[in-house]
């Protein structure tokens, strides 16, 4: 973990001041660190772009874009925001720490600079940082293994981005909030993940499933629970993997829950699943035409298995123009790069 003296971490020091910068830098290398320095705002941006960077102190009065701008820079892109930023400021005004608040800022340095709080600060900030990296190396796994369920069958290739698309897109318009968007966008990748159990002659067996096999399938969902159960950061995730298979009448797997007793999320995430089946090629019948598809989910409405209302918003979704899900946030993980990166498949 970083933040010993050994420390393998990587800092960023942007400051206009060369003798402030050299201080930092001295300070920080004492220690153990690796220190990039940049003379502005663009520097520092450009450091951020093609360097590994694990910390970024910032000065704040800079030539060009203030560290204000570069803060809020690194905190609006996925692949930088949880680098923790530091800005480093000889003003004291409230508005001013409130507008560092505003742009991301992780915490707040005064000039001129105590070299004991540095090294504090930058040890706190560096095992937030490894805390971090460590929840997301063990999403990538979870991603991984979920995509390399997927993978085993030809039929199934892209069901899992698909799902996280229109799922959160369906979100959107339904106006869930940001937790619930961003727990749907995983819940699409990692909603089967509990087949990982199911013996692979039953997951892509072409014609129906024995009594005892089908015992097997409906426990996936419980065992992909189990598996995700361990990440608080699925908190919301959790019960789209365990419903999503449920029906409103009761008829449904593993728990029976019947209405409202299924939560949105699985009940958004569940006819996403049934229209994503029924429009793609399967080993036993054709993709069907997204009209018949349709059709065929408000005929199982009057069974009393989906969701009328939320057929009705995904039909609007489908039947609009391509640009229906353009501008739909970026997949949390880019799932395919991750089931490249573990080895589990080649790259295309």
């Amino acid at each position: 973990m970083f933040g010993s003296a050994n420390s393998k971490a990587v800092i960023l020091i942007a400051d206009d001041d060369e003798t402030c910068r050299e201080l930092l830098s001295t300070i920080l290398s004492t220690e153990g660190y690796t220190t990039v320095l940049a003379a502005d705002g663009d520097e520092a941006l450009d450091a951020i772009h093609h360097k590994s960077i694990d910390l970024a102190i910032l000065d704040v009065v800079m030539p060009g874009k203030t560290g204000f701008d570069v803060c809020h820079a690194i905190k609006s892109h996925r692949e930088t925001q949880f680098i923790p930023v530091v800005l480093v400021t000889g003003l004291s005004r409230v508005d001013e720490r409130i507008k560092g608040i505003t742009s991301g800022a992780d915490d707040f340095l005064r000039k001129p600079v105590n070299g004991q709080e540095l090294l504090a600060r930058t040890r706190s900030l560096l095992r937030l940082k490894a805390f971090t990296d460590e929840l997301e190396n063990a999403e990538a796994v979870l991603f991984s293994l979920a995509l390399s369920i997927e993978a085993k069958d030809p039929y199934t290739r892209g069901h899992c981005d698909r799902l996280s698309a229109y799922s959160v897109a369906m979100a959107d318009r339904l106006g869930l909030p940001l937790d619930q968007r961003v727990a749907l966008r995983r819940a699409g990748v990692v909603h089967d993940i509990g087949k990982i159990a199911v013996p692979e002659h039953v997951l892509v067996k072409k014609g129906p499933l024995s009594k005892d096999e089908w015992v097997i399938m409906r426990e996936h969902p419980v065992v992909g629970e189990r598996i995700c159960s361990p990440l608080r950061s699925f908190r919301l995730v959790l019960p789209v993997i365990r419903h999503h298979h449920e029906k409103l009448d009761g008829s449904g797997y593993p728990d029976g829950l019947k209405g409202d007793q299924i939560p949105l999320t699985a009940r958004i995430l569940q006819v996403v699943d049934i229209y994503d089946a029924l429009t793609t090629d399967r080993p036993y019948r054709a993709a069907l035409p997204r009209e018949v598809a349709i059709q065929t989910m408000r005929d199982e409405i009057k069974r009393g298995w989906w969701d009328g209302s939320l057929v009705d918003e995904l039909e609007s979704l489908v039947t609009g123009s391509a640009e229906s899900l353009t501008g739909t946030e970026k997949p949390l993980i880019d799932a395919s790069s991750a089931i490249t990166a573990s080895g589990l498949i080649p790259a295309e």
